[in-house]
């Protein structure tokens, strides 16, 4: 495969290094990278010849200058930059002729993403979203399970996500929810879209719980039934996981059947990458659903406790929480 030029977007960013490794990885090369933060060493064990600016607009202008002064055209951008700059950063590598590669979530709000389609129509180019769960081995066996399962079967799941944050969380843009999108979106949404590439439509979206650390609630699906609870608050998490001295806690039960997924993360990235180089990446409107779901429980009123909610909100358990 012919050898590809990237710039990269966020590279002093937590997710940033598995972008540069998967560019790594499918032997492209790494011609700039822009980040307002200068520690950025991680380039050094994967690109140090790469030119790295703190300021957009001397890498806009770099990237200006490689075309017409050396005829070297990007060939994608990777966004890794907060999540409320997205939009504006796809919007960039678009009018730059340039395909894009966006981390999750592609956008904050669902309408943005029915502009960039507009947008990508009229540059001929392929806006990429990062969706990784869709290429996890164990969420592709339950897929095809469920797709050579009854076709009437409604599925009963639990879904639970607590990656416990320090203080410094709610001090960073991702507590800002105008920044991240709130909780739900900003460690949510990725689950959201496993959910709906495997049970369908959504077609009920329930919220019972929303704050600044923890979100819970009830979806439902074509052919799942969901209650689902997500958390940031050490405290949340399942004593016998404190006591080996872990800070996550990720569970999915599927008709009371846990689906084993804890391991399998570190090669998403480039398995995505491959996809995408294939011409094979999941685009915009692969995206929609999910940013729909949490746009959704983001503006929705607070339900009452009655029905399907999930486990942990309980209320002897949310008391217990309280104290």
């Amino acid at each position: 495969m012919e050898n590809k030029n990237f710039a990269i977007l966020g590279v002093g960013g937590y997710i940033a290094p598995r972008h540069i490794q998967a560019i790594k990885h499918t032997n492209n090369t790494l011609l700039a990278a822009l980040d307002k933060s200068d520690s950025v060493g991680i380039m050094d064990s994967y690109f140090p010849k790469t030119h790295f600016f703190t300021e957009f607009e001397r890498f806009d202008r770099h990237i200006e200058k490689l075309k017409r002064r050396k005829n070297i055209q990007l060939d994608y951008v990777s966004i890794c930059t907060p999540n409320y700059l997205h939009d504006a950063h796809i919007r960039m590598a678009l009018r730059r002729g340039t395909n894009a590669i966006c981390e999750k979530p592609i956008v904050i709000n669902p309408w943005n993403i029915d502009s960039l389609v507009a947008i990508e129509k009229e540059s001929d180019k392929k806006v990429n979203s990062i969706l990784q769960l869709r290429l996890h081995p164990s969420m592709i066996a339950l897929k095809e399970k469920i797709e050579n399962g009854p076709t009437d079967k409604i599925h009963e799941i639990d879904l639970t996500y607590l990656t416990s944050r320090g203080n410094w969380y709610h001090n960073s843009w991702k507590g800002d929810v105008s920044k991240s999108g709130g909780i739900a979106t900003n460690i949510g949404v990725h689950f959201y879209d496993m959910l709906s590439w495997i049970f369908g439509k959504v077609t009920r979206n329930k919220v019972h719980l929303l704050n600044n650390e923890s979100a819970s609630g009830y979806l439902e699906f074509e052919k799942a039934r969901v209650r689902w609870y997500l958390s940031i608050d050490y405290d949340t998490i399942p004593d016998p996981i404190k006591v080996n001295g872990k800070r996550t806690y990720r569970s999915i039960r599927v008709n009371g059947e846990e689906i084993e997924f804890s391991t399998g993360f570190t090669e998403l990235h480039n398995k995505s990458y491959e996809a995408i180089l294939e011409g094979k990446g999941f685009g915009l409107m692969d995206a929609k659903q999910s940013i729909e779901i949490v746009h959704a429980i983001r503006t929705a009123p607070i339900a009452k406790l009655k029905g399907d909610y999930h486990p942990f909100m309980k209320p002897n358990r949310m008391l217990h929480q309280a104290s």
